[in-house]
């Protein structure tokens, strides 16, 4: 079969189209004639050694396709269409899944979009519903409002309930985080988000960030939050966040 594969860390460059052989699944796994890969930050994380797996190893951590082969215990049928993620080996004509890792595809679901939505749809769930329990009535702030995670979180706190401002590159990104149902949509190469936030909401600032660039937004994240207010980090797209002094949260 035809794979994927990271030999060394690095750039683009490193990624290899191979013949290897189709995995064996073992006790608990289930063998998926792949249809769709999920494209995610974090296998450019893996493929330049941020997250290090062992090399060399097959990329991509989320897909969707067609069960090939299902041992009795892991509950599948051959012929089954599927959705995983959180396993490697997702570029390639097949991968061997861990059952637990796996779930059914709906009919009005197609396999493009569960291997987009997955794990980006877990996270936005997750965010909104553990780290933070959005509530009615809350303001909450999510940078990168037209990506993957932020579309769908816009949507699913306005469900909560919650005023959702988000920040944007482009006028195009706006309206696509509008038509998701934020509140506003600030152009932050235009406009300083925490001022504008700020002036959204009276000086008050809102209960919760959801922030996903870090180096480049956790201090004005922090400027607008209200007191005991929540922060969550949970990306790097600009870089790492560096280590926060607790005295300067002792100003906020």
């Amino acid at each position: 079969m035809k794979a994927v594969r990271v030999h060394a860390y690095g750039g683009p460059d490193v990624l290899r189209l191979e013949q290897i052989p189709v995995p064996e699944t073992r006790t608990g796994e289930v063998l998926v004639r792949v249809q769709a890969a999920g494209v995610n930050y974090i296998d450019i994380y893996q493929r330049i050694g941020l997250y290090k797996n062992p090399l060399p190893f097959g990329l991509g951590i989320e897909g969707a396709g067609i069960i090939e082969s299902a041992g009795h215990e892991t509950g599948f049928k051959q012929g089954t269409r599927v959705a995983w993620t959180q396993h490697p080996g997702a570029y390639a004509d097949f991968a061997a899944v861990p059952s637990w890792k796996v779930v059914a595809l709906p009919d009005e679901v197609d396999s493009r979009s569960g291997a987009a939505a997955l794990a980006q749809g877990i996270t936005a769930q997750y965010l909104c519903e553990t780290t933070y329990p959005a509530r009615p009535g809350d303001l909450a702030l999510v940078h990168a409002g037209a990506g993957g995670v932020g579309l769908l979180l816009i949507q699913l706190l306005k469900q909560k309930g919650a005023t959702v401002y988000t920040t944007v590159s482009t006028k195009q990104k706006a309206a696509l985080a509008r038509e998701a149902g934020a509140d506003e949509a600030i152009l932050y190469t235009q406009t300083d988000f925490s001022e504008a936030v700020r002036q959204f909401t009276d000086g008050k600032g809102v209960h919760v960030v959801y922030d996903s660039v870090g180096k480049a937004t956790y201090e004005g994240s922090l400027n607008v939050l209200r007191p005991l207010g929540m922060l969550v980090l949970f990306g790097q797209s600009s870089g790492a966040v560096p280590p926060i002094d607790p005295l300067l949260l002792s100003q906020k």
